[in-house]
């Protein structure tokens, strides 16, 4: 599924569930799944990456970036 249309609930769900889209248990990577943060393995605990997504890690690595670059701006303070 490689278009732009949502997949369906039940079809996330289905993915989710599939022991095939995560990596030892902890990295979900599914190419089908076009969100950059799917819920994590147990959804209570929040949300994670789609390692298979390009965008998913582009955020992920801006988002790392921003962090390092306020910390050293405060730590000049």
């Amino acid at each position: 599924m490689k278009s732009k249309e949502n997949p369906s609930k039940e079809l996330q769900e289905k993915w989710h569930k599939d022991p095939k889209n995560w990596i030892w248990g902890i990295f979900y990577f599914n190419k089908d799944d076009n969100r950059i943060f799917p819920p994590k393995r147990f959804k209570y605990f929040g949300w994670t990456v789609n390692f298979a997504n390009t965008t998913s890690i582009v955020v992920l690595v801006a988002l790392v970036l921003t962090l390092i670059l306020i910390s050293r701006l405060l730590a000049t303070f």
